[in-house]
């Protein structure tokens, strides 16, 4: 927060008072994100809801919490860049408004990758039709939202040591190439399009751990203050 000039009694109380109100905006900022946070870690239960039955009702409710998620996006980077216009903050708590920046992008890819999903509803049958990679894809599911789960958690306790394990959790290669080979080994008439549809979950359900991961880097750095986590967010 940037200084002012304290000439009397009376503008110490001022200071104070603005000082407290500003904490208490940083700390309804940092909440708001975590709100936001649920919202997201309720559609990735519905994503994996979809996955495993198809169930369509399931997947519109996805799309419109997913607007509720783009909306509480856009008014916290608006209040972010409000507070950076207004107060001009310094240290953590410029480093806490620019976390939140990054966060909600996170929050919102996130949100955008388990939709992609859920709108595989009405194509559900297609993504069984293979048991063994629809296993994977079922498995792959349980990983990403429980890497999700860990990286939310870090955000609201700030620990230090579950941010670093969600930033260095390691990518499941193994289980991405498993399903290439179960689709490869299927040879009904229907095919490409199950390979299509599977790939495209999976690659969604990769890409959320992937940003998992980035949500811990940026946790630990907000912790430590340390620039040399920030390279870990590029992934």
């Amino acid at each position: 927060m940037s200084e002012r000039k304290i000439t009397s009694p009376g503008d110490l109380v001022e200071v104070r008072n603005i000082r407290q109100q500003y904490t208490s905006e940083l700390e309804q900022l940092a909440l708001q994100v975590e709100l936001m946070g649920v919202l997201v870690d309720e559609n990735l239960e519905r994503m994996r809801t979809v996955l495993h039955s198809g169930d369509v009702n399931v997947a519109e409710e996805a799309i419109r919490t997913d607007d509720r998620i783009d909306a509480m996006n856009v008014s916290l980077m608006e209040r972010s860049y409000e507070l950076l216009r207004r107060e001009a903050p310094v240290a953590s708590d410029l480093r806490l408004i620019v976390s939140v920046l990054r966060v909600t992008a996170e929050l919102e890819r996130i949100g955008d990758l388990s939709l992609r999903i859920a709108k595989l509803a009405p194509e559900h049958e297609l993504l069984t039709r293979v048991p063994t990679s629809f296993d994977i894809l079922e498995t792959l599911a349980g990983h990403a939202v429980s890497q999700y789960r860990d990286a939310l958690r870090c955000w609201s306790t700030l620990d230090l040591d579950l941010a670093e394990r969600v930033a260095s959790e390691p990518e499941v290669a193994m289980a991405s190439r498993h399903l290439v080979e179960a689709l490869l080994a299927y040879e009904g008439p229907d095919a490409v399009v199950v390979a299509l549809r599977t790939m495209v979950a999976g690659q969604a359900l990769d890409r959320i751990a992937d940003h998992s991961a980035v949500l811990g880097a940026r946790i630990r750095y907000l912790i430590t203050g340390d620039p040399d986590h920030l390279a870990a967010e590029v992934r």
